[in-house]
This record gives structure tokens, C-alpha cells and sequence, in this order.
């Protein structure tokens, strides 16, 4: 009886999920039908470029593309007769031998490791020899921006003009650093981001190829996760199913991706908007307590923010197919008791407020001081607000209680209520500013410590708060000379030609003396010494002469009128070589004589 040795069956090789499901047609590439309708029409039609440049974000098939047209411009078919075909068999020697990337005419570069122009002139001294086994020698250069400059250069006549059995295809993520002499040479394509449901069909679909169990809501996480990107979802697909025994659910996606719950999101954003400090820092805890990254509880505040705006201006978006019914619900709820100022402030303050955390020593302590940067700063009425308030609610001076700390505390004003401090009166139909010491203190401290006299309130007249708002560009002259800026006066007298003035805006050309800084030093004076913001700026168009240029024509052409006086005319020809030196009103002239000579013409009267 002899001894029979068993051997083991040698086990196949894990291939990873975002190797073993990668497309081999146009038909499995998903998400990008306007480059796969367009390269389909071009194949069957015999349009073809010499040269492809794909470009798109990292994971949405731009080598995978490149290796599908490489196999349909050399497919011959099942039985060896085929042609340049849009649906490449998959089976003959071409096909098979360019999807396991050992076929001697596709030939693939790395242009982040090999970026020189020896690499190139390779390529160059290559495409003189006609393919081995293959209608087309192709060259694909993957992360074609890597290369320098000279490799661009000593490629550029080759792919302007290359030989008829070479053809190039080019993939980039950073487009804008490819030379536009070499995209110009170039059929471009986009490859567009997958949105967030083609990508959960998919996923879903490899589960049931794999026999695994992955929940709907896992999926969705994996697929926002994944920012369009297919491969990155796919790997994110793979470490969740090996994250998890049995099914994956959605918790287990969270703590993989260290995701704060949806759930509690909502409930973070909203004891922010209400001012409950206790509860929101609580929420903000846990969740960190619970792995999931401060950066990360803001990243997914500012979605929030986003979508609630999207509810406030169109509500149809919360009927969407796709939406998740918490998202619906409890998103419609919370956007109709927001105001729009309410989430742009937040939106605002969050933008900012992540940036911080991400530098932040300690991203927790960030996190929470920007949590309680948004609750009190949601308290503070806007400009808009504020004045409003001043004009339409003004509290009387002599009411009781005039001064007293504004209800619901939190270190603002709250909404809907009255300023302390300042009020606006009226005296025998006068408005009057009224500013009480007393009431600014008690105003700031929120409690009453005892009976405390009220200071006789100081009245100051509007017309005496009035600041100066010049209406032309000579009352901005006027106001320069009032000021005692006599630099800055004599500029504008004879350095500034005037291009367009409205009250808050002066845009003006600078003469050929005028100092640099003369639109710095003119804005500064108009905003400290004027009722309202201005804006200066300099032109390029010639704009007006110069109100010193304006005097000048004016005083020449009073002396050309001058001059055509026949009286003057006479005196300058009994004078040869005067001049007329200046021009003055004769009334002006005669005004001080006038009395004197109604005072000559009585007496003469009298004596006769």
C-alpha cells in the first residue's frame, strides 16, 4: 500500500478591488458618457487624433481610458481579421497582452519618475519603427505635467507631426502646468468627478459580485468619502469589508473613517444656533471622544450649513430622489426657523474657524473656542440691524429703567430688543443724541448691585455730530484747504485730473508731479473726516485738466475777450509791447465810487 502525498492546490492571489473590478471597455467605464460617446463615433467613423491628453482628479479612469483605446485601435477580433473597433474583443493576443501591460508596442511611462529629455529622446528615436505585432505603436505618458521643460520641448515636433502608426495619449491631474504648446497639439478630454449615486450603484453591484454585505447607508458614507474618485471609493470598500465581520454597517464606516454621526450633527449645528453652549460643547465631546477629528465635526457643520441654504432657497432640493429622509425632514425644519443672514455668518465664521483648527495646537480646544465664537456671534445684530434699531425702537430718556442690561444675556445684543448706552431722542422737534455714562456701565455688567443715580444725560445736537459729505470735487478741495492739509490741497489743485466723482467714489489720473501715495493719503482723509466710506482710485484714462489747468483757460480766454474790446485795442497800439496783465470786473472796480458819486450828483442839484 503505498503512501499517496497530498498537495495543496496553490491559492490564488488577493487582488485588491479597485485592481480586479477596473474597467476593460467603454461599456464598464462608468460616469463619463460624453468622452466614451465621443471616442465611440470617432473610432467608428475613422476619426482619430494622434494625440489624447485626459485629464480629471485622481481615480475617475484616466490610465484605465487610455488602456481601453489602446486596445481598441489594436483589437483584431476573436478570429484575427477584426479591426479598429469601439468594442475591443478582449480575448485575441493584442487585447489579452495589453491588459496584463506586457505588449511590446503599448508602452507606458511614469513622467513623475522619468522626467527628462533623455526619457524623451527615447520615445523620439522610437517612433521611427513601425509596431512589432500591433497596428499602432502607442505611447502612454501618465502624469504628463511632471516633465520638464526641455522634455516638453523635444517632444513638441514629434506630436505635432508624428509618424501614421504612433499615437499618444497623455493623462494629467494638473492640466494647467502642461504647456499650451503641447495641449494645442492635443485632443483634450475631461473626465468629470462621479457623483455620489452612480458611485453607490456601482458599490453596490461589487458587493453582490463578492458576496458581501454592506448596508444602503454605508455605502452613501463610502461614496462621500470618496469625492468622486473611484478608485478611492473602492479602496475605502475593500478596508470596510475587511474592517468588519459580517455585515458593514454604517457605524462601523464612521469609526473606520472616523465620521461624526449624521444624527448628531444635526444636533450639534442646532444647539449652536440656539445658544446652548452646555449641550453643543457636550455633543462636540462625545463625538470626539468617539474618534471622530475636531477638523472633521466642522467639515461636516459646513455641509450642513450648505444644504440648510440650499433648503432656504429652494425647497424643492429636500424632494429630491436620494435624499435621506432625516436629511429631508429634520434639514426642511431647521432651515424654516433660520434666517439667510443667520447661515451665511455661520458659514463664514466655520470657512474660517477650520483653518484655525487644522493649525491649532490642540484641534479639540480650537474646535470648541470657534463653537463658542459662532453662538455669541449669531447673538449680534447686523449693521443693517443695528441702525434699524437706533431709528425705529429708540428707549425715552426719562424711562425707568433707562440704561439697564439687555435680556438674554450672552454678551450681545439680542434680537429684536434695544441698545443700551446710546439713544435717540427728540427735543421741540429736534432729533438730539443722548449718551448716559451711567447706563453704558450698567449696560455691560447685566446686574444691578444697589440703588444707583442716574447721571444728568448729556445732550448733543445732530447738526453738531454731522461730519462733512462732500457732494462735487471742489467741496473735497474745500475740505482739504478747512483741514489744514495744504500738501494734499495744493495736489489736488494741480496734480489731479479728474476721470469720475460721485459721493463715496473718486476715480482720478495722476499729473506727472503727483506723489505716489497721494490716492492713500486722500482716501484716508475723505474716511476719518467724512460721513461715509470712500473709494479712490487711479485710472489710466486722461481724464479732466487740473483745476489749476481749468484757472489758467479761464483767465487766458478772459484776456483773448478782453483784448477784442475796441478800447483796449486802442490802448495797446498807443503802448507798443504792453501787455494785458489781468482782467477785472469793472463793476467791481466802480462799486466802492458809487457813493461818492450819487453823493457829487445830489450836491450838484442842490446848487443849482
Amino acid at each position: 500500500m503505498s503512501n499517496v502525498t497530498k498537495t495543496d492546490a496553490p491559492v490564488e492571489e488577493y487582488r485588491v478591488l479597485a485592481r480586479k473590478y477596473r474597467p476593460t471597455d467603454f461599456h464598464t467605464l462608468i460616469g463619463q458618457n460624453a468622452l466614451v460617446r465621443t471616442l465611440t463615433n470617432a473610432i467608428q467613423s475613422g476619426r482619430l487624433a494622434h494625440a489624447f491628453m485626459l485629464t480629471g482628479v485622481r481615480g475617475v479612469g484616466k490610465t484605465t481610458t487610455a488602456r481601453i483605446i489602446a486596445r481598441a485601435l489594436n483589437c483584431i477580433g476573436a478570429d484575427g481579421q477584426g479591426g479598429e473597433t469601439a468594442e475591443p474583443c478582449g480575448v485575441c493576443q493584442n487585447c489579452t497582452a495589453i491588459a496584463e501591460d506586457r505588449h511590446v508596442d503599448v508602452m507606458e511611462m511614469d513622467a513623475a519618475s522619468r522626467t527628462g529629455v533623455d526619457d524623451i529622446r527615447e520615445i523620439i528615436e522610437g517612433v521611427r519603427y513601425k509596431p512589432v505585432s500591433a497596428r499602432y505603436k502607442v505611447y502612454i505618458i501618465d502624469e504628463v505635467h511632471m516633465l520638464s521643460k526641455n522634455a516638453f520641448n523635444a517632444l513638441l515636433k514629434t506630436l505635432e507631426e508624428p509618424p501614421e502608426h504612433v499615437k499618444f495619449i497623455f493623462a494629467t491631474t494638473e492640466i494647467r502646468k502642461v504647456p499650451v504648446t503641447v495641449l494645442s497639439r492635443c485632443q483634450r478630454f475631461d473626465l468629470r468627478r462621479i457623483d455620489m449615486d452612480t458611485l453607490s450603484a456601482h458599490f453596490k453591484g461589487i458587493v453582490e459580485k463578492e458576496g458581501a454585505s454592506v448596508s444602503e447607508g454605508a455605502l452613501s458614507l463610502i461614496s462621500r468619502a470618496a469625492d468622486g474618485s473611484v478608485r478611492d471609493g473602492l479602496s475605502l470598500l475593500d478596508q470596510a469589508i475587511a474592517h468588519t465581520q459580517g455585515e458593514v454597517g454604517e457605524d462601523a464606516v464612521r469609526d473606520m473613517l472616523g465620521l461624526a454621526d449624521r444624527a448628531r450633527t444635526f444636533d450639534l449645528l442646532d444647539a449652536v444656533m440656539k445658544g446652548d453652549v452646555e449641550v453643543a460643547l457636550g455633543i462636540l465631546a462625545s463625538q470626539y471622544d468617539s474618534g471622530a477629528d475636531p477638523a472633521q465635526v466642522l467639515e461636516d457643520m459646513l455641509e450642513l450649513v450648505h444644504w440648510l441654504t440650499r433648503i432656504k432657497v429652494t425647497p424643492s432640493a429636500a424632494e429630491a430622489p436620494g435624499v435621506a429622509e432625516m436629511e429631508r425632514t429634520r434639514g426642511t425644519e431647521m432651515a424654516g426657523g433660520l434666517s439667510m443672514a443667520a447661515l451665511t455668518r455661520a458659514w463664514q465664521m466655520l470657512l474660517k474657524g477650520l483653518s484655525e483648527v487644522r493649525s491649532a495646537p490642540s484641534a479639540l480646544q480650537a474646535a470648541e473656542m470657534i463653537l463658542v465664537r459662532l453662538m455669541f456671534g449669531l447673538e449680534l445684530p447686523s449693521p443693517a440691524d443695528a441702525l434699524k434699531q437706533l431709528q425705529d425702537a429708540p428707549p425715552p430718556v426719562n424711562a425707568p429703567g433707562f440704561g439697564a442690561a439687555p435680556q438674554g444675556g450672552g454678551g450681545g445684543t439680542s434680537r429684536g430688543g434695544t441698545m443700551s448706552g446710546s439713544a435717540v431722542g427728540t427735543t421741540s422737534g429736534a432729533p438730539t443724541v443722548t449718551h448716559s455714562p451711567t447706563s453704558m456701565l450698567s449696560g455691560h455688567s447685566g446686574r444691578s448691585g444697589g440703588a444707583q443715580t442716574q447721571a444728568e444725560p448729556q445732550v448733543l445736537s445732530v447738526s453738531e455730530l454731522q461730519l462733512p459729505d462732500p457732494q462735487t470735487f471742489e467741496h473735497v478741495v474745500e475740505l482739504a484747504e478747512s483741514l489744514g492739509e495744504m500738501i494734499l490741497h495744493a495736489n489736488l489743485i494741480s496734480n489731479v485730473h479728474l476721470v469720475s466723482f460721485r459721493p463715496g467714489k473718486m476715480e482720478y489720473h495722476p499729473g506727472d508731479h503727483a506723489p505716489g501715495d497721494l490716492a492713500q493719503r486722500l482716501s484716508k482723509m475723505l474716511n476719518d473726516h467724512t460721513g461715509r466710506r470712500w473709494v479712490v482710485t487711479v485710472s489710466n484714462a486722461p481724464g479732466q485738466p487740473t483745476l489749476q489747468q481749468q484757472e489758467q483757460a479761464e483767465i487766458a480766454a478772459e484776456k483773448v475777450n478782453a483784448a477784442r474790446d475796441p478800447l483796449v485795442q486802442k490802448v495797446l497800439e498807443a503802448f507798443p509791447g504792453a501787455q494785458i496783465a489781468s482782467v477785472k470786473d469793472i463793476s467791481a472796480v466802480l462799486e466802492p465810487l458809487t457813493d461818492v458819486i450819487d453823493l457829487i450828483e445830489e450836491e450838484e442839484q442842490s446848487d443849482v
